[in-house]
């Protein structure tokens, strides 16, 4: 007798056997127990879930010689039939290779004649998103009104693809995408049943590798076992899959939460040494980071205490801080896309891994980047205590200075704030500009065009302000308008605004000019705190480190930011 597949031999036969589908077989079971049933049923999901199984088995309720049930004898002829795919009154079509409109229209026409052997004519249409335009209209009519001893089953991958007028015609079921436990634990029952050795990480590598489809798991179950010679192994299962065992990805892991580039190196060697399928890792890798998120911040979450992988996980989560494991996790998943890109797998893999080394979260407090210049790698240390160089705030700085102006309909401010005190003036009487602009609540393209304009007179209840010929393109309808508006408010009358052109040795003092002085003394005086700090001399003398001047940046006395 020839050899029958697992996916086969095992292929489920009643609604009780079903894994991972019991929102779909509570809803079967009533409709089959109270009689209440469609004549059009579309079962949709990824492949592998069991739709056409559901067909077969809802064919045999309908039929079954002992009545019809939820719960077929699976004994009797029809039964039997139905099984071994030879029941004349269940008609399977592949729409992928019958998608003309004449063989829809054959379907149509024996429709009409009543079943030969059972109480219903069964049609199940496989992947019938495949069928033609013209097939669909010339389905519609008997799909909407068929005879009362027919029944469609119609399954696909894609319902994204069917007509709305075809959808709307049957009750859908979303059938779900299988879990590795689910997955685990048919492959256990069955291989108890076969009477196969086995080990359990080999069953939980190959139901991860199913990705959710309980059929290709089978499938790669019957590889793996004529792979081990009729057992079941990790090593092997490992190997044939092109995948790393779960201590090796907690090595990478570990490597870099020690930030120890050379023994990260190490590892993505010996990962290298088994071909594997780089894309798989980094996967493998995503799927830890995740676990280890989970044990981080949500109270009371422990994966089992039995195992070691798993007590390891633990003892990386308290030493890695959340921000890392996010950084990392986007890290593999972006990598993982981008590995068509690289000049190679490998290669792909290493500069991945290397990215989370060299990007990892340094403190919040300033920091000086230490540099050794032999080995090339970097460490972060934190200064020994804040830089107090640059205590003043820049007022009203302009957040983005080089975005172009926004177009008139995306012109936005907030409300201003209406004058309730008299604005500071200077000598001359004109009103303080960047007092102003905070009354005003100036921001945004509002701001930007207010931040770079000097204050130079005023004619009547106008205000004539210059600016370089570089920002006059903002100084456009409605803004002006508006800002007219939100100043008039600030300052408790109406006014109006006029720009002019300045040349650049004219106009130096600008809210923004200052604030950018501002900006380069602090970041001055914070370079040369770090670059007398003691601690930052002793590591350049007995380490040959240098500081990298773009790493440090100015603290914030007062809100603490840098």
């Amino acid at each position: 007798m020839s050899y029958q597949v697992l996916a086969r031999k095992w292929r489920p036969r009643k609604f009780a056997e079903l894994v991972g589908q019991e929102h779909v077989v509570r809803a079967l079971t009533n409709a089959l127990e109270t009689g209440r049933m469609h004549h059009a049923y579309l079962f949709t999901g990824t492949r592998g879930v069991g739709k056409t199984t559901i067909a077969r088995i809802f064919a045999k309720s309908l039929n079954c010689e002992r009545g019809q049930s939820a719960d077929p004898c699976g004994e009797c002829s029809v039964c039997t039939a139905v099984d071994e795919g030879r029941f004349v009154d269940l008609l399977e079509i592949d729409a992928a290779s019958n998608t003309g409109v004449d063989d829809v229209r054959e379907v149509i026409e024996n429709a009409q004649y009543a079943p030969s052997r059972g109480r219903f004519k069964v049609y199940l249409v496989d992947e019938v998103h495949m069928l033609s335009k013209n097939a669909f209209n010339a389905l519609l009519k008997t799909l909407e009104e068929p005879p009362p001893h027919v029944k469609f089953l119609l399954a696909t991958t894609d319902p994204q693809k069917l007509p709305v007028t075809v959808l709307s015609r049957c009750l859908k079921f979303n059938l779900k995408r299988l879990l590795p436990d689910q997955i685990s634990g048919q492959m256990r029952h069955i291989l108890g049943a076969e009477n196969i050795a086995y080990e359990d990480s080999a069953i939980g590598e190959l139901a991860r590798a199913a990705d959710g489809s309980l059929r290709d798991g089978l499938s790669l179950l019957d590889q793996a076992i004529a792979y081990g010679g009729g057992a079941l192994h990790a090593d092997d299962v490992r190997t044939m899959l092109g995948s790393v065992a779960r201590g090796q990805v907690l090595g990478v892991l570990d490597a870099l939460a020690a930030g120890n580039g050379e023994r990260l190196l190490v590892e993505c060697t010996q990962i290298a040494s088994y071909s594997p399928d780089f894309g798989g890792v980094l996967d493998d890798i995503a799927s830890v980071l995740h676990r280890l998120q989970l044990i981080q911040l949500i109270p009371g979450y422990r994966p089992d205490e039995d195992s070691d992988d798993d007590n390891a996980l633990t003892a990386l989560a308290e030493r890695m801080t959340p921000e890392d494991v996010q950084l990392y996790y986007q890290i593999a998943t972006s990598g993982r896309r981008d590995l068509a890109l690289a000049p190679d797998a490998r290669t792909g893999f290493e500069m991945a891994l290397l990215r989370m080394l060299a990007f990892r979260p340094g403190d919040a407090a300033p920091t000086a980047r230490i540099e050794r210049p032999v080995a090339g790698s970097q460490v972060s240390a934190p200064a020994p205590r804040p830089v107090a160089a640059a205590p003043v705030r820049p007022a009203a700085v302009p957040e983005r200075q080089h975005e172009p102006p926004s177009p008139p309909r995306a012109v936005s401010a907030p409300a201003p704030v209406v004058a309730t005190a008299p604005v500071a003036r200077d000598a001359n009487g004109l009103p303080d500009w960047e007092a102003l602009i905070e009354r005003a609540g100036l921001r945004g393209p509002f701001g930007l065009l207010a931040q770079n304009a000097v204050l130079r007179e005023r004619d009547g209840q106008t205000l004539v302000l210059a600016l370089q010929p570089a920002h006059m393109s903002l100084a456009v309808e409605p803004m002006v308008s508006q800002m007219e508006e939100r100043i008039g408010q600030a300052l408790g009358e109406r006014i109006r605004l006029r720009f002019v052109n300045s040349s650049l040795d004219a106009i130096t003092q600008t809210p923004a000019a200052r604030a950018a002085q501002v900006r380069d003394a602090a970041q001055a005086a914070a370079e040369q705190a770090i670059e007398g700090d003691p601690l930052v001399q002793s590591m350049k003398r007995e380490f040959g480190a240098r500081v990298v001047p773009q790493s440090i940046k100015p603290f914030d006395n007062e809100s603490g930011a840098v």
